[in-house]
């Protein structure tokens, strides 16, 4: 009889043990899951489009080439990179002008701010490194989409969301007035 109760309590716990295992492994692999998704889910581009043109955040686009730096001072008071995706950067090897459909260009901003560091090293105040990130703006060319803006379509992102339609309504104006004779690009090349 007592061997009867000790295989049934050890039954039990080997039951509890069982039980506790399981939902251990679950619980495991339900935050593996939640973890995965939610890097999955950060790194890859918002569906959110521009107002006007559509235009979405590219996925990889953080991953493309360098086509040039850029610096604005004043009241914007920026450091900027500018990079193409594979087409893009083909046609600016090539010296390929206008830029053929599929090209798009990105441009990332970030507010300068003094590198203390590097000025100390330099012996005067004069490095300057990127600091809060402002905006991410695309340029996506589609000859027949946009042919009404020089094949060029606009997009302005500010911490991952579109900016509104009067914002987007300055960006052809802008690179028609000021980049004619350069498929309305201000960018240039950095050989």
């Amino acid at each position: 009889m007592n061997r009867a109760k000790n295989c049934q309590a050890n039954t039990h716990k080997t039951a509890l043990s069982v039980k506790r295992s399981l939902l251990l492994s679950f619980a495991i692999a339900a935050t593996a899951c939640v973890i995965t998704a939610m890097s999955v889910t950060a790194g890859r581009a918002g569906d959110e489009r521009s107002p006007i043109y559509g235009v979405k955040i590219p996925s990889g686009y953080r991953q493309w080439q360098l086509i040039a730096p850029s610096q604005e001072a004043a009241n914007l008071n920026e450091l900027r990179v500018i990079l193409g995706n594979a087409v893009a950067m083909k046609a600016f090897r090539n010296r390929t002008l206008p830029l053929p459909d599929g090209a798009i260009i990105a441009k990332l901003a970030w507010k300068r701010v003094p590198s203390l560091g590097d000025d100390r090293a330099l012996g005067s105040p004069q490095a300057f490194v990127p600091g809060a990130p402002t905006t991410v703006q695309f340029m996506v060319k589609d000859s027949q989409k946009f042919a009404a803006t020089g094949g060029w379509g606009f997009g302005r992102f500010i911490a991952g969301k579109p900016v509104d339609k009067a914002q987007h309504e300055t960006c052809f104006a802008c690179h028609e007035a000021n980049a004619q004779g350069h498929d309305l690009l201000f960018t240039h090349y950095a050989r």
